[in-house]
């Protein structure tokens, strides 16, 4: 069952948990930021979190926690993740999404739909998935993107295990393919973008991401930024 429309606390004693539609191109710290500002602004300073990091160029579900229920970040963090996206196939960038510019363009006139549902169906299952360099990974005090952006590769990336429970195509308008997927935490949605390509023969990479749910929680129940700093704002003037 998931947890979708209704009021959000978001002045509790105890801290609340906040459900906000991150915008595309903000970072997940930019979502943190603003929330804990109007915190800050309205004389009811608390501490702020965030579980599940979504890139800048992805949009969709962000929780963010409040007071005490901070503590709670770790648990809501192995939670599993939907998403709906696009993949566009014959062609790659260097980031597996649209951070970077294309290269190696392929026809895609000779793929089937079938192929491309059978492929998919594939990768369902546990595997072995290695962080792109463009990722915050950590390798010797550095971010991998910060190491990507300046020419360096770090080969030795130690691949993670994930789990893709369902990896389905929705549509097919080559070269875009619509898709949607759960996965176990950790899973980069723009790796198994560019794998899908690679298996096809073409290439491919992200085109567009939206998380939809994390675990139990939908986006249908999330607030903008915008109209979370409203409530924030509204609770703290009714309180006083």
């Amino acid at each position: 069952m998931t947890v979708s429309e209704g009021a959000m606390p978001v002045l509790s004693e105890d801290g609340d948990i906040l459900l906000v539609d991150k915008p595309l191109d903000w970072t997940s710290f930019d979502v943190v930021a603003k929330i804990r500002g109007a915190y800050r602004r309205t004389g009811a300073p608390r501490k702020v979190g965030h579980c599940g990091t979504l890139d800048p160029r992805a949009s969709g579900l962000l929780i963010l926690a409040t007071g005490k229920k901070t503590k709670s970040i770790a648990s809501l963090e192995v939670l599993d993740k939907t998403y709906e996206g696009i993949i566009t196939l014959g062609a790659r960038t260097a980031s597996h999404d649209t951070e970077t510019p294309e290269f190696g363009w392929c026809d895609t006139g000779h793929l089937t739909e079938r192929e491309i549902h059978d492929q998919a169906s594939a990768f369902t299952g546990v595997r072995l998935q290695q962080p792109p360099m463009h990722s915050a990974v950590w390798h010797h005090g550095t971010r991998l993107y910060e190491l990507a952006r300046k020419g360096h590769e770090v080969r030795e990336r130690k691949a993670r295990q994930i789990e893709i429970f369902e990896f389905a195509i929705t549509a097919v308008a080559l070269p875009d393919v619509h898709f949607t997927i759960r996965v176990s935490k950790g899973a980069y949605i723009r790796v198994i973008a560019h794998e899908l390509g690679e298996q096809l023969g073409v290439g491919g990479y992200l085109k567009a991401l939206k998380r939809t749910a994390i675990g139990p929680y939908a986006l249908s129940a999330a607030r903008s930024v915008a109209g979370l700093v409203e409530d924030i704002t509204g609770a703290v003037t009714k309180k006083q």
